[in-house]
C-alpha cells in the first residue's frame, strides 16, 4: 500500500491529491506491487466461471474426458482477456474505456444463463455459447451509447433481486463441488468426510483471514484459503500434476476454437445479461470515482467503461473466452488504498496477459481438486447472495414493493427448483427459464414499471 506519511502537511496534501488523479503514476516500485495486489483480489473469481462452465459441459474436473485440456485453454483465456479488457479500460481507444482504474474479469453473473446452455453438451455445446458471448458483447458495446437513460428501470429493488437470484442459482454448485463434484454424484465418494474436510479447511481459513487479519492478508483471504485447502489436499494425495508436465510454455489464442453457432437461447440470454452487467458497471464506475476521487462519474467515463465491457466480451467470445465485466471487489480495494492511478491497474493487466499466454499457469490451476474449489465458491457465491440482500436494504418495503419481490422471487426460484414444470415448452424457452434468473429479472423490471407507486 502506498505510504502517504510525511512530516510536511503541505507535501502530504499534495501527495494525496496526486493519488486521486487517474493519470498519476506512482514510482514503479510501488505501482507494480499495487497492480499485482489488484490481480490477487480478483484472480480466483476470474478463473472460477471457466471451471464451472467446463464442468457443466462435462469436460471439467473429475470427468475423465479426453477434452479436459480444453479446460486449461479456458482458464488461459479467462486470464488473457481479463487483462486485455482491463487495458481497454485503463488506456482506452477513442471512445472506448473509462480511463479509470477499472479491473475487468469473467463475471459470475452470467453463470446461471451459461450453465443451461452447455449442460451435458461437452465441447460441442461451446460453439453456441461462444456465438452468444460474441453477439452479447456487441449488444453490450452499443449499450454504451444510452446506458445512462436505462438506469430508471433498474432501482435497488430490481438490481438487488437480480443479484440475490444469481447467488441463489449458484449456491447449489458450491455444495456439489465441496462434496466432490458432479461426476461423483451417486457414488460412495460423493460427500465423503475427506472431501468435506478439505472444503471446510478452505472456508475456515478464509473466514479467519478475512476477519482477523489486515491488509493484503485480508484482501486475498479467499485465495489464501484455497492455498491452505490445496496444501491439505496435497498431503491427502488428492492432487494430480500430470497435466502440468504435458502443458506447453507458450500458447496463443485460437479464433473460433470450438466453432461458431447461432443459438436463440444463448443470444437472448447473453444480451439480457449484458444489460444487467452494464448497469453493474455504471455502479462500479460511480463507486471508483466517489471512493477514490470524491466526485461523481462523468457521462464520458460511464459510456467509455460500457464500451470497453462490450468490446472485451466480444473479442473474448471470438477466441473462446467468457463475458467480461468490471470487478466490484477491486472498487473496494481502490477506496482502501486511496490510489486512483489507472496505470497501476495497467501493470496488473499486463501480469494477467502474461499468465494467460503461459499454459503451464492454467495447468497448475487445473490441479486444484474440485473440493478445494468448492470451499472457496461456497464463500464467494454466498457473498453474491448477501450483496443482493444488502442492495435490497435500500428499498422502501411498502406493499407494492413486497408484491413485486414476492412474485418475482417465487416464479424465478420455483422454476429453478422444479425445471420439470417446463418440460412441454420449446428447448430454447426451457434453457432461458430454468436458471430462474431471467424470468425473475423480467418480472421485476416489468412489474416495477407498470404497477402504481402505491398499492392499496
Amino acid at each position: 500500500m502506498t505510504d502517504t506519511t510525511t512530516t510536511d502537511p503541505a507535501s502530504a496534501a499534495g501527495l494525496r491529491q496526486r493519488l486521486r488523479d487517474p493519470d498519476y503514476t506512482p514510482p514503479i516500485t510501488q505501482a507494480v506491487p499495487l497492480g499485482i495486489q489488484h490481480v490477487l483480489a480478483m484472480f480466483v473469481s476470474n478463473v472460477t466461471p471457466a471451471i464451472i462452465v467446463a464442468g457443466a459441459a462435462g469436460f471439467g474436473f473429475g470427468s475423465n474426458s479426453p477434452d479436459f485440456p480444453n479446460l486449461i485453454y479456458m482458464i488461459q483465456m479467462s486470464m488473457l482477456f481479463a487483462g486485455i479488457a482491463t487495458l481497454f479500460q485503463t488506456i482506452g481507444m477513442g471512445p472506448v474505456g473509462g480511463r479509470l482504474p477499472i479491473v475487468q474479469g469473467t463475471s459470475f453473473a452470467f453463470l446461471p444463463v451459461m450453465i443451461p446452455i452447455v449442460a451435458g453438451g461437452g465441447v460441442a455445446a461451446m460453439g453456441a455459447l461462444m456465438g452468444g458471448v460474441l453477439i452479447g458483447g456487441i449488444f453490450h458495446f452499443f449499450l454504451g451509447t444510452f446506458i445512462g437513460r436505462l438506469r430508471f428501470a433498474l432501482p435497488p429493488l430490481v438490481t438487488g433481486l437480480i443479484v440475490l437470484m444469481i447467488g441463489l442459482a449458484l449456491i447449489k454448485v458450491g455444495i456439489q463441488y465441496a462434496a466432490g463434484g458432479v461426476p461423483l454424484i451417486g457414488k460412495p465418494e460423493y460427500g465423503s468426510l475427506a472431501n468435506w474436510s478439505v472444503a471446510i479447511v478452505v472456508v475456515v481459513v478464509t473466514l479467519l483471514l478475512k476477519f482477523f487479519a489486515k491488509g493484503m492478508w485480508s484482501i486475498a483471504a479467499v485465495l489464501l484459503g484455497l492455498i491452505a485447502g490445496y496444501v491439505v489436499a496435497l498431503m491427502m494425495g488428492m492432487v494430480n500434476f500430470n497435466n502440468v508436465g504435458t502443458a506447453g510454455w507458450v500458447a496463443v489464442p485460437v479464433p473460433f476454437k470450438w466453432g461458431f453457432e447461432l443459438s436463440a437461447a444463448a443470444i437472448i440470454g447473453m444480451c439480457f445479461m449484458a444489460l444487467i452487467s452494464a448497469i453493474e458497471t455504471v455502479g462500479d464506475v460511480s463507486g471508483i470515482t466517489k471512493g477514490g476521487a470524491g466526485r461523481e462519474a462523468t457521462d464520458r467515463e460511464i459510456s467509455g467503461a460500457t464500451y470497453a465491457d462490450g468490446l472485451g466480451t466480444a473479442i473474448a467470445g471470438i477466441f473462446g473466452g467468457l463475458p467480461n465485466t468490471s470487478f466490484s471487489q477491486n472498487v473496494g480495494l481502490i477506496s482502501m488504498t486511496g490510489v486512483m492511478s489507472r496505470h497501476v491497474v495497467t501493470y496488473g493487466a499486463i501480469f494477467l496477459i502474461l499468465c494467460g499466454l503461459i499454459p503451464k499457469v492454467g495447468a497448475v490451476i487445473s490441479t486444484i481438486p474440485i473440493t478445494v474449489l468448492g470451499g472457496g465458491v461456497i464463500v464467494m457465491f454466498g457473498m453474491v447472495a448477501a450483496a443482493g440482500i444488502n442492495m435490497l436494504s435500500d428499498v422502501t418495503w411498502n406493499r407494492r414493493n413486497m408484491v413485486i419481490f414476492a412474485v418475482s422471487l417465487s416464479v424465478g426460484l420455483g422454476l429453478q427448483l422444479e425445471p420439470g414444470a417446463l418440460q412441454h415448452l420449446p428447448k430454447t424457452a426451457q434453457i432461458l427459464l430454468t436458471s430462474g434468473l431471467l424470468p425473475s429479472a423480467f418480472l421485476a423490471v416489468v412489474l416495477n414499471l407498470v404497477l402504481p407507486e402505491e398499492l392499496d
